[in-house]
């Protein structure tokens, strides 16, 4: 509860660095904040070209399919892997002046969210303009399942970026298994393809059941079932616990490893 109080008295500077970072992003490109929308638009295109055109993939609509599963996607593993050297990052910032430590990846984790809730706008967009349509009951269940991904995300930031502190590889690590997590998780594909011996992996997997939720209110227009949640809620919270503790233990030599 201590943390969390002083969480709240320093809330200010967490919202500025989230506008810090979201400003900063591109600063000095010419395109500018258009580079939120235009890389996973265009990362849209490569696996759509891929996956539709050259393994002649059956899904419908397979543009939306992939889209509404993406824009999730990029916000969770920018939030593991760049996340985790946000106080590497902010090193100067942690010798100079006293604040608490663990606002650093709050802010960058929420900088990614606010960015996905910006790309979302497309997502809408598309739906609405290719005469899709929305369920706007189902779409009453979107901040839950957004609230649960961030929750998971912060929880796995707040743990990797205190580690990488005194092991600096744990940043490259998390790229490949980034990487690896991609693949494991339906997102360019459909889950119903997995071989039965494997499912099991997929159902342990977090971000198969976030990801089947977004499908289930953006594509299919469907009411998701919410208590296939209650697995990735339980791994979020499980993460933002143990996160917390180790943060709070390692922190106190951040300065003397930065």
């Amino acid at each position: 509860m201590d943390t969390v109080k002083e969480l709240y008295a320093y809330r200010q500077m967490i919202f500025s660095l989230v506008k810090k970072d979201l400003r900063g992003r591109y600063k000095g490109s010419v395109l500018g904040f258009l580079w939120t929308f235009i890389n996973p638009l265009f990362q849209l295109i490569v696996y759509t070209m891929v996956f539709k055109f050259i393994l002649k993939t059956s899904i419908e609509r397979y543009y939306l399919y992939l889209f509404v599963a993406l824009i999730p996607w990029i916000f969770f593993s920018s939030a593991i892997t760049v996340g985790a050297a946000s106080v590497v990052a902010q090193k100067d910032l942690v010798k100079k002046i006293y604040f608490p430590r663990m606002v650093i990846p709050i802010s960058y984790v929420t900088s990614c969210f606010v960015n996905m809730l910006l790309c979302f706008i497309v997502v809408f967009a598309v739906v609405i303009f290719t005469g899709v349509g929305v369920n706007f009951l189902a779409l009453l269940t979107l901040p839950v399942i957004m609230v649960v991904e961030y929750i998971l995300a912060l929880g796995m930031a707040l743990l990797t970026s205190a580690v990488t502190v005194y092991f600096r590889d744990l940043e490259h690590i998390l790229g490949i298994v980034s990487m690896a997590w991609m693949y494991m998780t339906p997102i360019m594909y459909d889950k119903s393809i997995v071989p039965d011996r494997f499912l099991p992996i997929f159902n342990i997997n977090p971000m198969t059941h976030v990801i089947e939720c977004y499908r289930s209110v953006l594509y299919s227009k469907e009411i998701p079932d919410l208590t296939s949640l209650l697995s990735a809620l339980s791994l979020g919270v499980l993460f933002l616990l143990i996160g917390c503790l180790v943060f709070n233990k390692l922190q106190r030599h951040f300065a003397e490893e930065l």
